[in-house]
């Protein structure tokens, strides 16, 4: 970090979320700054855990499975309903009006809280976290996001699937077993119309897609022939990465086996970057996709994309009232260290 100590501050704003961010290398010098502690590890089997194999009656209903091999376990993947759901699937939907399609009713309203709140659970081993997985089992846990993603968009109330993984308790993971989640919302979240109205505008003022080319090879860390990992230019937090698909492309949902494996074996190698040089942290990642039913003319700047972030940090009282946000280390800095760190 030595040569980051010496820079001075710069501010930079985001190109998809249009967020202000303020590089202050002086930040990473504070005494607890960058040193979360490692995220619980997942450990021997637990006798209470519901999400390994032999527990599943334990569950809320299964989805559906992606089985195992013969002479293996049962299974390999399971989708289930969330036992304890942020949105319930069994309410009435909303009205339209209600979700605030159309012209957007001002002020402030309540909605019945309907939606489908699922859990993936992506192994049926108590020990093994996701990067431990080789590329083709973490390749087949995407596609089983796509699947129940594609199931989801059928249902006429849906709008919106938020698929996003939690490791870690200070990262909002509840359980240890490994496995991530999904909400879909009868609503476009305001930060999915924020980040598409933010893409618009770049579209419109340059002509192409903000995430189909980046401006500096020095934030690249690493890339396939499918996907480029990078540490964003104005990235919100220390550590932070994309994973971008070289082709433009709008719905996570519409990707095939091949580009799943290539993108299980690209997301594996960050996670485990991450890990290694962090000290297994705990961390967020969020698959960033379009709302269904965008017009055709918004198809050209909206382009998905994964986040991970790695909960180094927490979020004060600056954050949180200016809605800017200060990294203590440059995303240039950042990607070099992973770029050269070999897994």
């Amino acid at each position: 970090m030595a040569a980051e100590a010496s820079r001075t501050s710069e501010a930079r704003r985001d190109a998809v979320f249009g967020r202000w961010v303020v590089f202050s290398p002086a930040r990473s010098r504070r005494p607890t700054d960058l040193n979360p502690g490692a995220a619980a590890a997942a450990g021997a089997p637990k006798p209470s855990c519901p999400f390994c194999q032999g527990r599943e009656s334990e569950c809320a209903p299964e989805i559906f499975r992606v089985p195992a091999p013969p002479d293996a376990s049962p299974w390999r993947i399971r989708v289930i309903e969330n036992l304890y759901p942020a949105l319930r699937r069994d309410a009435e939907p909303p009205a339209p009006e209600e979700a605030g399609e159309g012209e957007a009713t001002p002020g402030e309203r309540a909605v019945v809280g309907f939606g489908f709140h699922d859990v993936v659970i992506e192994t049926p081993r108590h020990d093994v976290r996701l990067w431990d997985l080789d590329a083709a089992g973490v390749g087949d846990v995407l596609l089983a996001y796509a699947r129940r993603v594609r199931q989801l968009m059928e249902h006429p109330a849906v709008k919106y699937v938020q698929v996003f993984k939690n490791h870690g308790a200070s990262a909002g993971a509840s359980m240890a077993h490994s496995h991530s989640q999904m909400l879909g919302t009868p609503f476009v979240p305001p930060s999915v119309t924020t980040r598409l109205n933010c893409m618009k505008e770049v579209f419109e003022r340059l002509g192409k897609c903000s995430l189909c080319e980046f401006q500096s090879k020095d934030i690249l860390v690493s890339e396939t022939h499918n996907f480029s990992a990078i540490v964003p230019f104005a990235a919100s937090y220390p550590f932070e990465i994309w994973i971008i698909p070289r082709q433009h492309s709008s719905y996570f949902h519409e990707i095939d086996k091949d580009m799943a494996l290539d993108l299980g074996s690209l997301l594996r190698t960050m996670l485990a970057k991450l890990s290694k040089q962090l000290n297994d942290p705990p961390f967020n990642f969020m698959i960033h996709s379009a709302p269904f039913g965008v017009s055709s003319s918004c198809l050209p700047y909206t382009h998905w994309f994964l986040q991970i972030v790695p909960q180094l940090s927490l979020i004060g009282g600056f954050e949180i009232g200016s809605g800017c946000y200060i990294n203590p280390v440059f995303p240039e800095d950042a990607a070099k260290i992973l770029r050269e760190l070999g897994c």
